[in-house]
């Protein structure tokens, strides 16, 4: 490590190192730090269709299409009654090569990220935690405390300090800018399992999503490479994680109430331990300043229901990047020019977040909404895709917010 970088960006996921690698492509000085030895464990393995774009931008799409990630095509849900719903094939909708995405193993896909970090110029050091971003008198960023894995400690100074931290949120957490989201206060309870049934075809790298009995919580169901599945369960945390069960007896409980899984679990067997991630939910009110900006989950997480996750991060990664790169070039890395993205993307992420509040009210039914209008078959797949930054893509919601906050009502009365 060199003493000063143009750039620090903290976490070598999705976020930081696509921010790393496109400032690092445009000439700056760049260090990306991770706290863990990479390759490292992540969930989060279901990537949306549209980070395509981000993927070709960093070159790493022939490498995608060479990897051994299970190709996704679609994305179903199965009822309560475990009433299977038809495919939302995405290749239906747009036909373009970029349609079909991946079911990845986070730490290979995180690894190909850091690798590409690397080859565009970042300086990229692992197992090395940061110990504070610290801030000049005025309250601007201007470098980080580090403390590597033999235990030295050093100050790094920096023009700008990119946070992409994850969930630890760093600059978040010391700032007081972190706020939970309080109708989504959601746990998650997952492990993996082989030999789960898939099904055949196009389907079978489908991201499935079935609701348990009573629809108190629901399932995700990943096929993963090598004949490994990711299935989780999630729902509100008080339920999962605060009724006298531990969670390998709730996670057992709900399996046997998700009819949807029995026949696809039928000749499984789990391979590890079953892992746990509580009150996940989150936002910050303040998302840049002089010096300073948050990327990835450091800026929020709304919830994996749409594996919207990966996504956001890149989207993040790459306007974030390309506002620090500007300010660069201005002159200015002020708060005003480092956040001058934030305002578009919290417009498209409100549409996911306002479609994972739809999907928890538990009188609502997608399938009954698109039955009743089958006109916005292809808004609700620009969703599920993630093409959710342009103007008009919030149409659909002018007919179903009434509808959910009808299908609210009678929840609430019932």
């Amino acid at each position: 490590m060199q003493n000063s970088y143009d750039v620090i960006v903290i976490g070598g996921g999705p976020a930081g190192c696509t921010a790393a690698s496109l400032i690092a492509e445009a000439g700056r000085s760049t260090l990306l730090v991770e706290r863990e030895s990479v390759p490292r464990f992540h969930v989060g393995e279901s990537l949306m269709p549209e980070c395509y774009w981000s993927l070709e931008r960093l070159g790493l799409l022939e490498r995608m299409k060479n990897s051994k990630f299970v190709r996704k095509k679609s994305v179903q849900f199965v009822t309560a009654s475990g009433k299977e719903s038809a495919p939302f094939y995405f290749e239906q909708h747009d036909p373009r090569e970029s349609s079909t995405t991946w079911q990845v193993e986070r730490a290979d896909f995180d690894k190909m990220l850091w690798d590409r970090a690397g080859e565009l110029g970042a300086d990229c050091v692992d197992s090395t935690r940061v110990l504070d971003v610290l801030f000049d008198d005025k309250g601007r960023a201007t470098g980080v405390k580090l403390r590597s894995d033999d235990g030295e400690v050093r100050e790094i100074s920096s023009q700008v300090v990119m946070d992409g931290s994850g969930q630890q949120s760093f600059i978040a957490n010391k700032l007081g800018l972190r706020e939970d989201i309080p109708n989504l206060k959601k746990a998650a309870i997952w492990g993996y399992y082989r030999n789960a049934r898939r099904d055949e075809g196009d389907n079978a790298g489908a991201t499935v999503i079935m609701h348990t009995l009573d629809r108190d919580s629901w399932f995700w169901f990943i096929p993963l490479s090598d004949d490994i599945t990711s299935i989780g369960c999630v729902g509100d945390s008080d339920y999962m994680l605060k009724q006298g069960l531990d969670s390998e007896a709730r996670y057992e409980l709900e399996l046997e109430r998700c009819p949807g899984l029995q026949s696809r679990l039928e000749h499984a067997e789990r391979v590890g331990k079953i892992r746990v991630a509580k009150e996940y939910s989150y936002w910050t009110k303040q998302h840049a300043g002089d010096g300073w900006v948050l990327i990835g989950d450091a800026f929020g997480f709304i919830d994996p229901l749409y594996s919207s996750g990966v996504y956001f991060a890149l989207v993040m990664a790459e306007r974030a990047a390309d506002a620090v790169i500007e300010g660069f070039a201005r002159n200015d890395l002020s708060e005003k020019q480092l956040g001058s993205w934030c305002d578009g993307f919290k417009k498209g992420s409100t549409l996911i977040r306002k479609l994972v509040e739809a999907f928890y009210t538990k009188e609502f039914s997608f399938g009954g909404f698109i039955r009743d209008n089958p006109e916005f078959q292809g808004n609700l797949t620009d969703l599920l895709i993630g093409r959710i930054f342009y103007d008009g893509a919030e149409n659909i919601f002018d007919k179903m917010d009434p509808v959910v906050d009808q299908a609210r009502s009678t929840s609430v009365a019932s």
